[in-house]
């Protein structure tokens, strides 16, 4: 208190004296009157019914102002790989476990403290057996992170926090430098208040606690939301970065073509539109069960020669799909699962590069073992790719004008009708398919793919797979920044050779010309 009483000049204390002193006066003789008037315990009642409304006003803009703040909270990226929402998970945990108290804004450390406990956390959950994760991560994509987490807090806090735009780091420092000192000062003016006017000095305490209290909270609310919008931020890129969907480059299109979808379009020979990727669906199924008329039913015109003989279609043949609502495929026929040319490992392949899985099973055919080990090794590809979502798959049940009675076909038929004997047998196909093949049964659709008999695939099929195109653009996204991220790191390396190749061949004849001796 001495130290600080000594850097402040005398004379301001006494300015300070004759400007508060009449003041105090005033609340005093204030009071005195009130008292000897009998209305103290009127304006005591106004006191406390002014300071209720106000604590309460308080309260609900302090919930008001961190709806706000939640509503514009960072959320998980929808197109983030499976093994991304476990990482999150412990982001958003270590976001609400900071607390103002623990991370002082004022305190330029904080900053660089909380970003690296975040990465660290991100790191860990992607190489959990290193001892320093953090190393992991390259000295560009670390730069990226720290640029793009930086550029959308600017952007919140300009937009969230008052005179954001005014206040300078200079000014948080010099508040906090004096804040001491002030508090130290005003601590010597309530003593004095006690002594002069204790009846004033109790209501201004009291209302005092209460003004602190609801600003403390809502300073406090700010401060967190600060600190977890920082976390979130970082945290949101550092899995991008991690599960290998941040690309260095911003001049190329995310869903530009890759080079296998323009190979595919030329054995096409179609043209699709070449500034952006097509969605590849792919047909999978048992020989005869379908799969080319199905190509057929969507194309609406002849596109594909159907199976005469078993196992005809001997390659992942490409057909493009062009029709209202989806104009940019590209659709796979494919041998059938039981013939001699089919080849899991090429399946598993295509299924790789799909967006979509259409499987064809026949109604009629009540042998499905053979579908369901296909079907099961193509589930175990795809869980052991944690970094990739699955493509959406749905389940075609054809042949089901064979179900009994066989020469009955009036449809439409409504599968809820037990009265209906093929109504009934259809829907006993419908979920017999869906158990044997471990689907759920809203995911088998029920349809009749011989010529002249075409039925259930514009409502019921398109509908399904216009249902799942959301989930399958994703899939697609993923896909193509998979593809762009190997292509940027072939060009990268590609420069860096050349530009280490450059930097040895100049340096050669520097030092040539050194050797060189001098000449007469």
């Amino acid at each position: 208190m001495k130290s600080t009483l000594s850097r402040i000049d005398p004379l301001r204390i006494v300015v300070f004296l004759l400007m508060i002193l009449p003041v105090l006066a005033l609340l005093g003789f204030g009071v005195l009157w009130l008292w000897q008037s009998g209305h103290l315990q009127y304006w005591l009642l106004a006191l406390v019914i002014s300071g209720v409304l106000g604590y309460g006003l308080q309260q609900w803009l302090l919930r008001r102002e961190r709806r706000l703040l939640a509503d514009d909270a960072t959320e998980p990226n929808p197109d983030w790989p499976p093994s991304a929402d476990a990482v999150w998970q412990q982001v958003e945990a270590l976001a609400d476990s900071c607390e103002p108290d623990d991370w002082p804004l004022e305190e330029g450390a904080w900053l660089l403290d909380l970003g690296k406990k975040t990465l660290e956390t991100v790191a860990h959950s992607y190489h959990p057996s290193v001892d320093k994760p953090l190393l992991e991560l390259t000295l560009p994509h670390t730069l990226m992170i720290i640029e793009r987490a930086s550029r959308d807090l600017r952007q919140d806090v300009a937009e969230k926090i008052p005179f954001s735009n005014r206040l300078t780091l200079g000014d948080l420092f010099r508040i906090q430098r004096w804040k001491v000192q002030a508090e130290q000062l005003f601590n010597v003016y309530r003593a004095g208040n006690v002594i002069i006017n204790p009846v004033n000095a109790l209501m201004s305490e009291m209302w005092r606690h209460l003004r602190e209290r609801s600003f403390d909270q809502a300073r406090n609310e700010l401060h967190r939301w600060f600190l977890r919008a920082y976390v979130c931020k970082v945290g949101y890129y550092a899995i991008d970065l991690y599960s290998g969907r941040l690309p260095l480059g911003d001049d190329e299109s995310t869903t530009a073509p890759i080079s296998a979808s323009q190979a595919d379009i030329e054995h096409a020979q179609e043209t699709l539109n070449e500034t952006a990727e097509p969605l590849r669906i792919l047909i999978l199924g048992r020989t005869n069960s379908g799969k080319s008329s199905l190509i057929n039913a969507l194309f609406g015109n002849l596109a594909a020669s159907t199976d005469v003989l078993p196992g005809t279609t001997q390659v992942y043949t490409p057909f493009v799909l062009s029709r209202e609502g989806w104009d940019q495929a590209l659709i796979f026929d494919s041998p059938g699962c039981d013939s001699s040319l089919f080849n899991q490992t090429a399946m598993l392949k295509a299924a790789a590069q799909a967006d979509f899985i259409l499987w064809v099973s026949p109604a009629n055919r009540p042998d499905r073992q053979l579908e369901r080990e296909c079907l099961n090794a193509l589930r175990t590809f795809q869980a052991k790719r944690i970094n990739f979502r699955p493509p959406p798959l749905l389940v075609v049940a054809s042949f089901i004008d064979q179900l009994r009675p066989i020469h009955e076909w009036q449809p439409p038929y409504d599968l809820t009708d037990t009265s209906n004997v093929k109504a009934a047998n259809i829907n006993a196909a419908v979920r017999a398919i869906a158990a044997d093949l471990a689907v759920p049964v809203e995911h088998v659709i029920p349809v009749c793919l011989q010529e002249g008999r075409i039925y259930n695939v514009e409502d019921a099929l398109w509908a399904a797979i216009l249902y799942h195109q959301d989930q399958a653009l994703r899939v697609r996204l993923m896909r193509c920044l998979d593809a762009r991220k190997r292509r940027e790191d072939w060009v990268l390396l590609r420069r860096q050779v050349l530009s280490a190749g450059r930097f040895l061949w100049s340096l050669s004849d520097r030092l040539g010309k050194r050797s060189d001796p001098p000449t007469d």
